[in-house]
């Protein structure tokens, strides 16, 4: 199987995205499978320009999208995507969009087609804490989430897709300690259980991964 999994570049100030940093950290080879590790802008549109070149180009079975969400304690399985774009700060390109569609003439919504709750069973079970987040929020990580599905939906039908957030790495809360952070180890460790797990599941497990707020 061919997997693409793709980091975010710095944004909002920040001079490293530890997204980017563990997948580049990634092996090129998973127990057969064949890992192509790249980066997106942090820029709305162009990120998903960029994506769908990537899968035209490489032809990936599955594709993973990685990014930063600072202030979250763990690994974080992102289960559906929303038809929004409302940024509480810039893009890389300075654009602040509020309260537009993604995709005007799309669904409210996509559910990752990956399988979300083992992903998550199985980097618990290695002792990294890790959960499925039933938001992504409304900045680029989302827009990249959401965009993914609608390609999956309309243009790649065959394919699988999802997103996982990461916490920040410890150099970045140095001097805000009270901000939770993920050694990159452990983070790369995740991501490599995530992306055999989802190789090797074709039917999720069925255990409760909900929330009541």
């Amino acid at each position: 199987m061919v997997v693409l999994v793709t980091g975010f570049e710095p944004f909002g100030g920040e001079t490293m995205n530890p997204a980017y940093e563990a997948v580049m950290q990634l092996k090129a080879s998973m127990e057969g499978h064949v890992i192509i590790k790249k980066s997106l802008p942090v820029v709305f549109h162009e990120s998903l320009r960029v994506l769908d070149s990537m899968i035209e180009t490489e032809n990936p079975d599955l594709i993973i999208s990685v990014g930063q969400a600072g202030g979250r304690t763990q690994i974080s399985i992102e289960r559906v995507g929303i038809n929004i774009d409302d940024a509480r700060i810039a893009d890389n390109n300075q654009q602040s969009p509020i309260d537009a569609p993604i995709n005007p003439n799309g669904p409210a919504a996509y559910f990752s087609n990956l399988p979300i709750k083992a992903m998550s069973q199985a980097i618990s079970n290695s002792g990294i804490p890790a959960s499925v987040s039933n938001t992504a929020g409304t900045f680029v990580c989302n827009h990249v989430l959401y965009g993914l599905m609608d390609m999956i939906a309309v243009k790649y039908p065959l394919k699988r897709g999802g997103f996982i957030h990461v916490p920040y790495a410890p150099e970045q809360v140095a001097k805000t300690p009270d901000l939770p952070s993920m050694h990159l180890s452990d983070i790369v460790k995740a991501l490599e259980i995530a992306i055999i797990t989802a190789c090797t599941t074709e039917i999720d497990i069925s255990r409760s991964e909900g929330t009541t707020y």
